[in-house]
């Protein structure tokens, strides 16, 4: 049998109105008074008030207190002074309400959070909006009035609203620099400068404060899906979004039975060796985020067990005969086609089209040339905390590692793994934390060997020219030729142009020539295979810069 939900209960911020809220004796019963109607509402059980007040109404605070007791009973009051000398100040009033929000400990999982926006100063009032609208409150705004017009009462009415925040141009600008923040934060503070990757970073942030659908990230290996994973956690648990732990696994990493045990956890005497109950990875997210990583590794059982879990909230333990509930939010990380793999019976269709919902691609670090000079600095300040002494590079140093980073030569093909590892080597290597031209050249040399191609008798080899020239064609090559067409290849389809691409492979013989023009060298050789710039590199109308 599945175990029954819990009841949700409803939280309420509110300032105390020291106008509307007053009232003495009996006739106050007859008053409206908005803090105290707003938990006599028939429809509307408030489990708990948050009731702030500034330090001098704390005698008012705690008659209102008495007095919602009196008629909402299941009400719990808390009352908190505020800070506030001057209720019309927006700096005093909006900081001691951001601080007090901060501190709060908030449980979106379990609780409903309204903020009651009739009381307080009109001051008051904006920076309550201006709480929820950034979802540093994540909760919705409530209005209590007296009802209409000729049907006024103590007890009035109240409704659930919303504002539109394009109305407040001057507000708006206060989300704009939060948004700013975000942004940074998702970026590990690194000043990217690729535009399309900033838009992709901006798009990322809007939904992941907005949505708590899963989110798929791709890309190749090294990209930097792990770690924006763990900061869109983080940003999520900065707007109070997520009360829950952050759990990761590689899918890559299960084997066998193993597997169904470690993401649904099972139940003592399961199996052989199941000694004691284990929760598994799914119920430890519990109200918070959980990152599967090479998504696509997953076998069919797990994959259509993790589509439940998404879709049901609830799934049954290895061995178990009673389900258990998890909610969280997904996020899934693959550098495979994963409709490919639908196409090949390796992958659901249709757990495929619950995680697809908001799919965002990583770019190759080989995409971003420059955006690698400001990951450099980052890099470094990354190693000098490992190494724990400041390493810096020498103005020569540093053009002569960006200049070999940003050329055809920089393959990256690791990504971002391969430009921590160059860096922290580098770091490791610079003496007194200064890293030299002469520290640089010896990794570069490193880099090139790693990245060198393999040799022409490789099946990859034979792939690349079958593609470029037909598997006719290419069957018709001397070895000789398809050693060097091949290598030829790889080095435009990782150049940006056809004369970055002559650069790299003219590297040499250029510096004898008093003329040089490296593109139509390099054009005339693929001529002689019946090839364009746009054949051996997938893109066209980049013949030249």
């Amino acid at each position: 049998m599945a175990q029954k939900a819990k009841v949700r209960r409803t939280v309420v911020f509110g300032m105390l109105g020291t106008t509307l809220d007053t009232g003495s004796g009996t006739q106050r019963w007859t008053r409206w008074r908005p803090t105290v109607a707003l938990c006599q509402q028939e429809d509307l059980v408030v489990h708990r008030l948050e009731l702030l007040h500034p330090p001098r109404a704390a005698s008012m605070a705690t008659g209102i207190q008495e007095d919602i007791a009196q008629v909402s009973p299941e009400t719990e009051v808390r009352l908190t002074s505020l800070p506030i000398r001057d209720p019309w100040n927006l700096e005093e009033t909006y900081g001691a309400l951001l601080d007090h929000v901060r501190a709060h400990p908030f449980h979106p999982e379990e609780e409903d959070y309204l903020v009651h926006i009739t009381t307080g100063t009109h001051i008051a009032q904006i920076c309550m909006f201006l709480l929820v609208e950034s979802r540093l409150i994540p909760g919705r705004l409530v209005q209590t009035s007296p009802g209409n017009a000729g049907k006024r009462s103590a007890t009035g009415s109240h409704a659930i609203i919303d504002l539109d925040l394009s109305n407040y141009d001057t507000l708006a600008a206060r989300f704009r620099q939060q948004q700013r923040e975000g942004l940074s934060f998702l970026k590990s503070g690194i000043d990217t400068h690729n535009a399309a990757f900033n838009r992709l970073i901006e798009r990322i942030e809007q939904v992941a404060v907005q949505s708590r659908a899963p989110l798929l990230l791709t890309g190749p290996t090294g990209a930097g899906k792990s770690q924006l994973a763990r900061r869109i956690y983080a940003l999520k648990k900065a707007r109070n979004q997520v009360a829950g732990p952050f759990v990761d696994l590689n899918c890559a990493t299960l084997r066998g039975d193993g597997a169904m045990s470690t993401l649904f956890g099972h139940v003592k005497g399961s199996f052989t060796g199941a000694v004691g109950d284990r929760p598994g990875l799914m119920r430890q997210a519990h109200g918070g985020v959980l990152f599967l990583d090479e998504i696509g590794e997953l076998g069919a059982d797990e994959q259509a067990m993790l589509l439940r879990a998404l879709e049901d909230k609830r799934f049954l333990p290895v061995g178990a005969d009673k389900e258990v509930e998890s909610d969280f939010q997904l996020i899934a990380g693959t550098n495979r086609d994963l409709q490919l793999d639908v196409e090949r019976g390796r992958f659901r269709e249709d757990l495929l089209a619950r995680i697809n919902l908001w799919t965002f691609r990583l770019p190759a670090l080989r995409e971003r040339p420059e955006d690698i000079a400001p990951n450099l600095l980052f890099e470094l300040d990354q190693a000098s905390q490992a190494l724990g002494t400041r390493v810096t590079m020498s103005k020569e140093a540093q053009e002569h590692f960006l200049r070999f980073a940003t050329s055809p030569e920089g393959r990256w093909n690791g990504n971002f793994r391969d430009l921590n590892a160059a860096v922290l080597r580098m770091s490791t290597l610079a003496n007194g934390g200064r890293m030299t031209r002469e520290v640089v050249e010896e990794e570069l040399e490193r880099l090139r060997t790693q990245w060198r191609p393999a040799g022409a008798a490789t099946a990859g080899t034979e792939d690349v020219l079958a593609e470029v020239l037909g598997p006719v064609r290419a069957a018709e090559l001397d070895r000789f030729d398809r050693v060097q067409l091949a290598d030829v290849v790889g080095v435009c389809r990782s150049a940006r142009s056809l004369s970055d691409a002559g650069r790299a492979l003219f590297a040499q013989s250029r510096a004898q020539k008093k003329s040089v023009n490296d593109a139509d060298r390099l054009r005339k050789y693929l001529t002689r295979f019946g090839l364009t710039w746009a054949d051996v590199s997938g893109r066209a109308g980049q013949d030249a810069d």
